[in-house]
This record gives C-alpha cells, sequence and structure tokens, in this order.
C-alpha cells in the first residue's frame, strides 16, 4: 500500500526533478509496479542484518542514479520509517588545488575530475566505517559543487546527527573493477589516443581500483546497478543533467563540446561495468524513454 505521505512526497519530489520540456512519465505506476516491490526486497535484506545496511548504486552519467536514490530515501523513511543517509562518491572529489598537484606530478589528465584517483578515498572509507559503527558520532559528509568545479567549505557539508538505518552510496564508478594490463593497451577514444600516449594516466587510474577504492567496495552489503541501453545515451543523459545544472546555478556550466570530451575520460570504465553488470545484486533495466523497463534480483 502508498501512504498518502509516501504519494505526496513522491510527487512532490519528481515534480521538482522535471525541467522544461522533459516530463516523468507513469509517475505512480512506476512507484507502485517498480520502486516499492523492489524497496520491499531491500528492507527484508536490511532486517536480516541487524545494523546500518550499507547499499551502493552504480550507472553510467545520466542514467538517474541521484534520483532514484532519493526515491528510495523517501519510500523507506514514509513507508518503514527507516532513517536514510544518502550520498555521492562525486562529492568526495579532491580539490582543485588537489587535483593541480596531481596533474603535475603523475599526468596532467588528472586535472579533470571523475575517474579513480580523483576522490579522497580516506575521508571517504573513514566517514562509511564511522556510519557502519553502532557506536555513531555526529559526522559531516562534504559537499562538492561541479558547477565551480571544486569542494565547499565545511558550513556547507550534510551534518548527520542520527545514527542510520540505510545508507545509500551512489556514484558512477561504485564497484568497479580493475581491467588487466593487457586490456589498457588499446585506447578507447582519442582522449586516451592522444592525450595519454605512454597509458600512465590509465594505469595509475587502474592501479588506484586495485587498492583504494576495492577496499571501499567491499564495505557493500548490496551493490544495485542501473543498466541504460547503450554508450550513445550516456551522451544524450548527460546534456540533459548539465541543462538541469544551467537551470538550478547562475554558475558557469559545460557546453556541449565540452561534454562530449568530458564523458571520454568516463568511456573506458562505463563501458566495462556495462559488460560485467551481471555481477551486480541488483540490476535496473532503463528504457530508451529514461524509464524504468524492468528489476532483476
Amino acid at each position: 500500500m502508498t501512504t498518502p505521505n509516501l504519494k505526496k512526497k513522491y510527487l512532490k519530489f519528481i515534480k521538482k526533478q522535471e525541467i522544461s520540456g522533459e516530463l516523468f512519465h507513469n509517475k505512480l505506476i512506476q512507484l507502485n509496479k517498480f520502486f516499492l516491490p523492489f524497496c520491499d526486497k531491500l528492507f527484508n535484506l536490511y532486517k536480516s542484518k541487524k545494523r546500518p545496511f550499507l547499499l551502493g548504486l552504480s550507472g553510467a552519467q545520466g542514467s538517474g542514479k541521484s534520483t532514484i536514490s532519493q526515491i528510495l530515501k523517501i519510500i523507506f523513511h514514509f513507508r518503514y520509517n527507516l532513517n536514510v543517509v544518502c550520498f555521492s562518491i562525486d562529492d568526495f572529489y579532491k580539490t582543485g588545488s588537489e587535483r593541480k598537484k596531481m596533474s603535475k606530478s603523475i599526468h596532467p589528465l588528472f586535472m579533470t575530475r571523475g575517474v579513480p584517483g580523483t576522490h579522497d578515498c580516506k575521508l571517504l572509507y573513514k566517514i562509511i566505517k564511522i556510519l557502519l559503527n553502532k557506536k555513531f558520532n555526529t559526522i559531516k559528509i562534504p559537499k562538492f559543487d561541479k558547477s565551480i568545479d571544486d569542494r565547499l567549505s565545511t558550513k556547507y557539508w550534510q551534518k548527520i546527527k542520527k545514527k542510520p538505518d540505510i545508507i545509500i552510496f551512489e556514484g558512477w564508478c561504485v564497484g568497479a573493477k580493475p581491467q588487466q594490463s593487457k586490456e589498457l593497451k588499446k585506447p578507447i577514444n582519442i582522449l586516451e589516443k592522444f592525450e595519454d600516449t605512454k597509458l600512465t594516466w590509465r594505469k595509475k587510474v587502474n592501479n588506484e581500483m586495485k587498492t583504494d577504492y576495492k577496499k571501499i567496495y567491499k564495505l557493500l552489503d548490496k551493490k544495485i546497478y542501473l543498466k541504460v541501453p547503450n554508450f550513445k545515451y550516456v551522451l544524450k543523459w548527460r546534456l540533459l543533467q548539465e541543462k538541469k545544472l544551467r537551470l538550478k546555478s547562475k554558475k558557469k556550466a559545460m557546453n556541449n563540446k565540452q561534454i562530449r570530451r568530458f564523458i571520454m575520460f568516463y568511456e573506458r570504465i562505463t563501458k566495462n561495468m556495462a559488460k560485467d553488470y551481471k555481477n551486480n545484486d541488483a540490476i535496473v533495466f532503463i528504457d530508451k524513454s529514461h524509464k524504468i523497463k524492468s528489476i532483476k534480483f
């Protein structure tokens, strides 16, 4: 059953997400057919743990990770009265000055945020461990502003005062696995071909996934993957994301040419994750009109 409060909050949230010309279709059908049964299954898994439950949610850029995370949060709260903490790996990007140092000492491509190696893994691991601890302490989760490409000062960070029941940790590369060295040799796009000729950037990114990121992903109780039809929709939906950013903020946003280059940084790992999507605990299949087609556990 959908409670009036849950339905109201869900529709209010969806309305806020809609922008001119792009509407969410079949809102209540999506809620009743997919989100509620999905959350029922996740709730039963949470009950069996008897401790904070860490959900990893991944998918390509623009696939709807942030939106789905917030919908799950609304349902867990209003249907089961659970305290939910929700955050993105994006909020743990290293500061502009830290990435500048990496770009000088390792490779120029590390100036651009996104790939493993550009996140503050020590801080991320520390915060997740505190959230999972039975003896919970009030903590702050960082906030990253993509329009200025830098981390915000601590006064803007998300303050967590209450011990969570469920933690939703979302991000494009959450749960990503490294490739074999031989797979790195062939460039996947012009960025790798002309700007990473010695494979320095690719190898460093891959090694990061073998170490610090693997340590973080081992903490996940369950992994959810949003499966998009194919890679061309990554560009299409990433352009839509930037349109939303322009409407929300008066600050600088990327133009279409910049976005095309930007997703090249993500392409190798995104395609590798799509290839290995069956290695997740739950797969949410997204159709070409950006709606949920099916969910498989």
